[in-house]
């Protein structure tokens, strides 16, 4: 039996983001192994019949001994398990992942970039130090790749291809982590507006913004943060300051929620103003249950939905911007119904979990996996 081996930051990703592409193995005779961190979702995983190892990555380290544990850990994990595909997604597990492979002369090797994350961002008036690391990160970036890289929008693939980290042959285009069109489906919005941003509680998420556009607008609709804390993350809200938001009425905050379905199909329509994303999933399913979404013209946003058709696009870091396109849509009930038909018409044409599943498999195939 053939063996696959998906390397990510956190048990959970691979379960949101990985599962369907991992049982789609598992129906080809893989014996499938996850390794990430662990947050408590290794029992899942189990369930489902995927061999999960613990792997010490901490996310926010920037300690060399750390970090040399973490690459250690997956050298020695390849050296044990000899897999004959491996899959990475995320800055760290593709740089260690793909140092660990070339290593161990795995015969197939898959790097999802799912963003460019804080290493890889410049920020506006960061200090030497961020640049520095920065530049170290590219760095490792540019000179760790090894196989087929997988982006989820074509200006970070452009990136990679015109600063010479990957070849155009070896790079492929798919848009997300797919979405399942039959329970995320459109169903009857409420009477009274909800306006839901479906994210970790992330400064760079653009949560900030939603709330002073929630400010700006109270009592024009219910605004919903609905996503868990992130305490590893540098970018995290502190839960103080969200409870502080919430006592003062402006927004409520509904935490992790595990029926987004149903919080989807609640909803008027859906907010995510971030700084930037490989391609958020959050954007699809919202679009996959008829919402319309107003979102950031910025990289990974600006191409997850159909700017003044499914959505509407503001600047990044705008909340008065963001605050008018929410008003423009409260003020047109008739707007939002066009644009969520629209927007469940480009879910269907892009999104659905069929596709994302052949094209991800088709990279597999072009990195030498037999399939």
């Amino acid at each position: 039996m053939r063996t696959a081996v998906f390397v990510t930051t956190e048990d959970r990703f691979f379960l949101s983001h990985r599962a369907v592409i991992g049982r789609a193995l598992q129906a080809r005779g893989y014996t499938v192994h996850v390794a990430a961190s662990e947050t408590g979702a290794a029992d899942e995983l189990r369930a489902q019949q995927f061999v999960f190892h613990a792997l010490p990555l901490v996310r926010a380290s920037v300690s060399p001994i750390t970090e040399a544990k973490t690459l250690a850990a997956l050298t020695a994990l390849y050296a044990r398990l000899r897999p004959d595909l491996v899959h990475h997604s995320t800055i760290k597990a593709n740089v260690y992942g793909s140092l660990a492979a070339r290593a161990l002369r795995v015969p197939a090797v898959v790097n999802t970039v799912t963003g460019l994350g804080h290493a890889l961002m410049s920020k506006p008036g960061e200090g030497c130090s961020s640049k520095l690391r920065r530049t170290v990160a590219q760095q490792l970036y540019a000179h760790a790749l090894t196989g087929v890289t997988v982006f989820q929008n074509t200006e970070q693939m452009r990136l990679f291809i015109e600063s010479g980290w990957v070849s155009a042959a070896r790079a492929r285009l798919v848009r997300g982590a797919g979405v399942d069109l039959q329970r995320f489906s459109p169903a009857l919005k409420p009477v009274r507006p909800l306006i839901v941003l479906p994210a970790r509680m992330l400064w760079d998420k653009g949560v900030g913004e939603f709330v002073e556009a929630a400010r700006v607008l109270k009592g024009r609709s219910r605004f919903a943060l609905v996503g868990g804390l992130d305490p590893e993350n540098r970018a995290s809200v502190p839960a103080k300051t969200l409870q502080g938001w919430v006592d003062e009425g402006i927004v409520e905050w509904w935490g992790h929620r595990r029926d987004m379905p149903d919080v989807l199909r609640s909803a008027t329509f859906a907010v995510l103003p971030s700084y930037a994303e490989g391609m958020p999933l959050a954007l699809a399913e919202a679009q996959a249950c008829g919402l319309p979404c107003v979102t950031t013209d910025a990289p990974g946003c600006r191409e997850a939905i159909v700017p003044g058709v499914s959505g509407e696009l503001v600047p990044v870091r705008d909340a008065k911007a963001l605050a008018r396109a929410i008003r423009l849509l409260l003020d047109s009930p008739s707007r939002v119904q066009e644009m969520g038909r629209a927007a469940r018409a480009f879910a269907e044409a892009h999104f659905g979990v069929d596709a994302v599943v052949a094209q991800t498999l088709d990279a597999f195939a072009l990195a030498g996996a037999a399939l």
